[in-house]
């Protein structure tokens, strides 16, 4: 079976994009995959894709290179058209509304085309009709799932398949550094300034354990300058991307997420796959779409004190090994229904149920 994934950029350093360029890996496995990226601006994607999944893109937006059309919206829309009118897939999975809509006005009537959706529905306009050309959405939380099935009303078939994690072994953590860990993309809504001031009460109390932020993005210079201002630079490092998350958070006992909503929610799945707790806040569409509390993690209510409550949880779980190793071993059992086989094996029966 053809099948094609269909991406912004698998250029990127996103949620989306890791737990697509998974997915791809796993169903390469039994099938002819491919990731289209509609636009490219490095050499490399930003994340590994197996090799027996063949990678392009409509659009090569690198410095440097020449386009018979002036660069913007227009010229990428016209080449996604072509795209995709000469497209040979079976299946034709898409990774963004404005993209599940394009696939549906244009995409091979033929092939057998969902909708992968992670976050509330956009401006509903185009996506009521549209969608219907679909033959099936598939989200990643049950809260997305409930939202697009209220929107599409019955009009298309709307399914829960979680994200996959990268294919095991995964590492484990040995639950014996004094490291909290944290990653993901600096953006506001991840609001890792929370988290960076709750660090400070854990610095002053516990001041040989050590806070790990991995990532980047336009908060960079402002959560600097806060580790500057509370005297954290002993405290807390800024340890850059890494395409090797899972990795990267097994060197820690701890990983914290402090996010308004994490709709992406690849962060905490890899964190519970190496085997590390998860401390968040109880926000909607937040960790606790993933997190059990008190059997994979700790979650913390919003609100007034929040900042001395999250930091509290985190002296709570420093202080009490035993807790940490039991919840421990709740995120790895957690962290088995997002493994690549299982997830590929729900794509693959939504595929044959579409295409009857």
């Amino acid at each position: 079976m053809r099948i094609c994934l269909l991406l912004p950029s698998v250029y990127g350093m996103r949620g989306d994009v890791r737990s697509a360029v998974n997915l791809a890996g796993e169903l390469a496995g039994r099938h002819d995959v491919e990731i289209v990226s509609v636009r490219r601006h490095r050499e490399r994607p930003f994340f590994p894709v197996a090799p027996e999944v063949r990678l392009s893109w409509v659009v090569d937006a690198q410095p440097g290179v020449r386009h018979l059309l002036p660069p913007g919206q227009m010229r990428t829309e016209v080449a996604l058209w072509r795209r995709l009118r000469a497209l040979k897939a079976d299946v034709i999975i898409s990774t963004r509304p404005g993209l599940s809509v394009q696939v549906a006005r244009h995409g091979p009537r033929d092939a057998v085309r969902i909708a992968r959706e992670w976050g509330r529905p956009p401006v509903p306009g185009p996506i009521r009709k549209f969608y219907p050309r679909l033959d099936a959405v598939a989200t990643a939380t049950e809260t997305s799932r409930q939202d697009w099935d209220r929107l599409l009303n019955g009009g298309t078939e709307v399914r829960l398949i979680p994200d996959a994690l990268p294919a095991g072994p995964w590492p484990r953590s040995r639950m014996d550094n004094r490291i909290v860990a944290a990653g993901g993309r600096w953006v506001p809504v991840k609001a890792y300034d929370r988290l960076i001031r709750a660090f400070a009460a854990v610095a002053g109390k516990r001041p040989d354990w050590r806070l790990r932020l991995y990532g980047g993005g336009p908060e960079d210079k402002r959560l600097r300058a806060l580790v500057q201002d509370l005297n954290l630079h002993n405290h807390v490092y800024f340890m850059g991307t890494t395409s090797d998350l899972t990795g990267e958070f097994a060197k820690a006992s701890i990983v914290a997420v402090s996010s308004r909503a994490e709709v992406l929610g690849m962060t905490v799945i890899e964190a519970m796959a190496s085997g590390v707790p998860v401390i968040g806040f109880d926000s909607p569409r937040g960790p606790g779409e993933f997190v059990a509390d008190g059997r994979s993690g700790v979650l913390v209510p919003e609100g007034e004190g929040e900042i001395e409550a999250y930091a509290s949880a985190l002296l709570a779980l420093i202080d009490d090994e035993r807790r940490r190793r039991e919840l421990s071993a709740g995120a790895l059992a957690a962290a088995a229904a997002y493994a690549a086989p299982p997830v590929a094996e729900q794509w693959e029966k939504l595929i044959a149920a579409a295409s009857r």
